[in-house]
């Protein structure tokens, strides 16, 4: 999803534009990471130096009903990112050291096997996170950085 996108479905929805909201929308569009409300909110006290974390809070949980944002739990701490522009299934590999995500196409989850084990059980969807380190913090921790 781009910036554009998301405020389409903003209005779409019958939300009110502003330019906080358009401001951590970009925030999201211009990182390849999870990120938490507290980086959020860092980010944009610069601009907004009033902004309290309810605000962010609020905005956030709003943005990932309206599934602009995904959400994730990372070391106890729930963080977003922008919701993938790709729409075939995938799943994700997160960085637990800077947070950047790869999107991976081969799904680990048979819904088939699941149907046969438990065929009462309607599966509606599945989420699958691998977490390590990526290429570029692994040559930082061998470099000793």
């Amino acid at each position: 999803m781009n910036v554009s996108d998301a405020l389409d479905v903003l209005k779409k929805e019958g939300y009110k534009y502003t330019g906080k909201r358009e401001m951590m929308i970009q925030l999201f569009a211009d990182e390849d990471r999870y990120i938490s409300a507290k980086e959020v909110l860092e980010h944009m006290q610069k601009d907004y130096p009033g902004l309290s974390f309810d605000t962010i809070y609020r905005n956030l949980s709003l943005f990932q009903e309206l599934t602009i944002l995904e959400e994730t739990e990372l070391e106890g701490e729930k963080r977003y990112r922008i919701t993938c522009q790709t729409h075939s299934h995938h799943h994700h590999l997160i960085c637990l050291t800077c947070g950047r995500t790869e999107h991976f196409h081969t799904c680990p989850v048979s819904e088939e096997a699941i149907a046969k084990q438990f065929p009462a059980f309607q599966v509606e969807g599945h989420k699958f996170e691998v977490y390590g380190t990526c290429e570029s913090c692994s040559l930082q921790k061998e470099a000793g950085t």
